[in-house]
């Protein structure tokens, strides 16, 4: 399945907070967002799962316009894990997940036995299987996250975009969540901040600034001092890891070096 946004703009007020994007997600493609906060990453996510309406241009999933598509066909093909996941209700673990099944089942539909086994599974792919029975408001802020996660893994989507996916999350599961959504096979667009990291899993990056595309491409070509200096106004060092053979980047305050 393809994902693809067509010359989008988004409007808040009287202000463009995203300047005419586009872009195109595919099988097996993990796309990441990077630039600094207000750079628009966010707004750009929300217009094209339809929680904020653009001002101008399309969404497509596999060349067709998403306004045209019924929502439940919608859900069965994308899913989303947003920034902020305010669930409130004391739900057990096991329910947020099952959750993640309603865009295949029918209004008064009950869960099943392969319904609690996807669900059991998505919750050992982020780790929290033993969690299953607990009350979800009583987990820190990086389980609930990966519970969210779990239960978009449930949805069995074609298409996965995330919001700041390892916020909250120790260094160890921010490796293990991104490693584990770049293998899902499937298309991945995902706003991420930590530049490193992005390099590490995406495929291709997408450089925001000001709500435009300044850079987008492989990490390796388009990850520079250069780069970084005009986005984010940091001075940087960029090398090879020795040992991953990945970019890594350090960055210092250029008025003291």
């Amino acid at each position: 399945m393809n994902l693809s946004v067509k010359d989008l703009k988004v409007d808040i007020a009287t202000k463009q907070i995203v300047k005419g994007i586009s872009l195109s997600v595919n099988d097996n493609e993990f796309i990441g967002l990077i630039g600094p906060n207000g750079s628009g990453k966010s707004t750009l996510l929300k217009a094209i799962y339809r929680v904020l309406k653009p001002s101008s241009g399309s969404v497509f999933l596999d060349g067709k316009d998403m306004k045209d598509i019924n929502p439940k066909t919608i859900a069965k093909n994308l899913a989303v894990v947003s920034q902020f996941n305010n669930i409130n209700f004391d739900f057990k673990v096991i329910d947020i997940v099952l959750m993640g099944r309603s865009p295949h089942k029918s209004l008064l539909e009950s869960e099943n036995k392969n319904d609690y086994s996807i669900a059991t599974e998505a919750l050992k792919k982020v780790g929290m299987d033993h969690y299953s029975n607990r009350s979800f408001t009583s987990l820190s802020g990086g389980e609930k996250q990966r519970v969210i996660l779990a239960r978009a893994l449930a949805q069995e989507p074609k298409i996965l975009i995330l919001d700041e996916p390892t916020n909250h999350l120790d260094i160890k599961y921010q490796i293990e969540i991104l490693s584990l959504v770049k293998n899902l096979g499937i298309c991945v667009l995902a706003a991420l901040h930590d530049l490193t990291l992005a390099s590490q899993y995406c495929h291709k990056l997408i450089v925001l600034k000001d709500g435009e595309i300044v850079a987008e491409g492989i990490p390796k070509e388009i990850v520079t001092s250069e780069m970084i200096k005009d986005v984010y106004d940091i001075d940087s060092y960029i090398y090879t890891n020795p040992i991953t053979n990945n970019i890594s980047i350090d960055y210092y305050p250029s008025n003291q070096y």
